[in-house]
Parts: structure tokens; C-alpha cells; sequence
């Protein structure tokens, strides 16, 4: 009887028979508790999704129930300085570029996801890259950039002193002005007020000297770029306030040129949450086209 129910509940509501949730903690080689989650389809190819600065795993909500994505394996976790992750007190447990890529290296060992698709978004990027120079790409599937940050340089990303200067401050006041002003910055159109307010109390767990120490943290993308063979999307808003979305495709080519790209004209930051039916159904497209590796 059981058994008959749930195939029929299959047939009848299959995004409600694929939902499922599992949540648990891997340990990084520096001893760092990573905080994953998992929902989709267990049996699914995997995408694995990677925040940017200030995020967690809620931010990829509109991911994570997607009527698109459900038939796939969706693999969260909070970097760390983030979320439900550990924090570490040392500034070199943040500014070694190489330690948030052993992070990502041991999801997908714990996981033992194959051949995954993964999503860096913003600071995400940065680690997707840090992960290749470090690992190379032969068990990844693909590879999403979005408003991936390529290089910390002045060059790619657009200036904005007072926010960055009050998110290093001491100062509460000027700390969670300053994070809220980021959390603004990431949108060309603002999410809804309950998901900005819990975007915020997010951004507000975070670790202050993670916070002060990232920009400074090393950044591999000119050894790992140029060592992608898989599949590579760079996806970005044309109305980015945070990353200059044409020169960082640039700079993505000159090391790169293999890199394929899209532009979402109505977005900021943050496509995957601004545009968000359109985000799912090009990362699932992207999903489906790439094959075995």
C-alpha cells in the first residue's frame, strides 16, 4: 500500500517525490567543520553550489526548490568564516587562498559526487579557481562562474572605499550599516523584505576577521583558469554594482579562451536570485549538455 502510494505520488507530483534534504559536517585538512547540505534528487547528476562573501547556503533558495533542478543531486555548503561552518580566529585561515579550496575538495571527497557541475558565485569564484590550481578539473563535469570575481584587483571590481572600510570596522554600528549597503549593492532589483532581512541576518554571522582578511586572500585564476578542459559558463549581470562584468570576461578569455558567456541585461549581482526561472533553466541546459568526462 505504502509502496503503491509513493509511486503514484511519483507520477502524479514528481518534484514533491524528488524533494529531500540531508545536512551533516566534513572536516577540513586544517580541522575546519564544513557545514553541507543536500536536497534534489539523491540519485541526480550533481551541481554543487559555492556562495560568495557574506553568504551561506540560503542564498541559493531559489536553487534549491527550482521545479528545473529538482531531478538533479544539489550540493550546498558554507565556506568558512560563513554560516554553519566553523570560524576560525587565525587570519591565516582566510587569507591562504588555498585552504577555502581544500573546503572544496572535501565536500566533493565526502560526497563522492561524480563528475559535478560547479557554481561559483561572486567570492564562489574565486574558490572554483583557487580549486583547479590546486586539483586540476579531471573529476569535474563543468564549470558556472556567476559575477564570479576572477582576480581581486582594482581593475575588475568596481570601488566602493566606505563599504569595504566599514566592513573591516570595529565599530557595530558602522559594521552592519556597511553589510547591509554590500547586501543592497548585489542587487539591480531588491529582493522582497523578508529575503533581504534574513540575507542580512545571514551576512551578520559571518566572521569579522574572515570579513577583514578576505580582501587580501590569495588568488590562483591565472595558474587554475588556464588549466579548465571542462565545459565553463561565466554568467553576469550587465547591471553589476560590485564586479565590472565585461573586464572580468576579458581577463577570463586572455587566460582562457575556451570560456562561454551570457550577460542577463536586467540583473545585478546576483542572476541566480534577480532572474531566477531564467538562471535555473540555463544552468539545468548546462547541466544536461555536459557529458562524462
Amino acid at each position: 500500500m505504502v509502496r503503491a502510494l509513493w509511486i503514484a505520488l511519483m507520477m502524479i507530483m514528481p518534484s514533491v517525490a524528488m524533494a529531500w534534504q540531508k545536512d551533516y559536517t566534513v572536516k577540513s585538512p586544517d580541522g575546519v567543520d564544513i557545514a553541507v547540505q543536500e536536497a534534489g534528487n539523491p540519485a541526480g547528476r550533481p551541481i554543487v553550489f559555492i556562495h560568495g562573501l557574506l553568504g551561506s547556503h540560503i542564498d541559493w533558495e531559489s536553487q534549491l526548490h527550482s521545479p528545473d533542478l529538482l531531478r538533479y543531486r544539489l550540493i550546498t555548503f558554507d565556506l568558512r568564516g560563513h554560516g554553519l561552518s566553523g570560524k576560525p580566529q587565525d587570519a591565516q585561515a582566510y587569507g591562504d587562498g588555498r585552504r577555502w579550496a581544500d573546503d572544496l575538495r572535501a565536500v566533493l571527497e565526502v560526497t563522492k559526487a561524480e563528475n559535478p557541475v560547479l557554481v561559483g558565485w561572486s567570492l564562489g569564484g574565486v574558490v572554483v579557481s583557487n580549486y583547479v590550481a590546486a586539483y586540476g578539473d579531471d573529476e569535474i563535469g563543468g564549470l558556472v562562474y556567476v559575477g564570479g570575481v576572477i582576480e581581486l584587483k582594482a581593475e575588475l571590481l568596481k570601488p566602493h572605499p566606505e563599504v569595504y572600510a566599514g566592513l573591516a570596522s570595529d565599530d557595530l554600528k558602522v559594521h552592519l550599516d556597511a553589510m547591509r549597503d554590500f547586501l543592497a549593492l548585489c542587487f539591480a532589483t531588491q529582493p522582497d523584505q523578508v529575503t533581504f532581512e534574513r540575507l542580512l541576518s545571514n551576512a551578520a554571522m559571518a566572521s569579522w576577521i574572515m570579513t577583514r582578511t578576505v580582501p587580501s586572500m590569495t588568488v590562483f585564476a591565472a595558474e587554475g583558469l588556464p588549466r579548465i578542459k571542462a565545459p565553463m559558463l561565466m554568467l553576469y549581470g550587465e547591471k553589476d554594482a560590485l564586479v565590472m562584468a565585461h573586464p572580468s570576461l576579458e581577463r577570463a578569455r586572455a587566460l582562457n579562451p575556451a570560456v562561454r558567456s551570457q550577460i542577463y541585461a536586467d540583473s545585478g549581482h546576483a542572476p541566480f536570485l534577480e532572474e531566477a526561472q531564467r538562471f535555473n533553466r540555463d544552468l539545468a541546459d548546462f547541466r544536461e549538455s555536459v557529458s562524462t568526462r
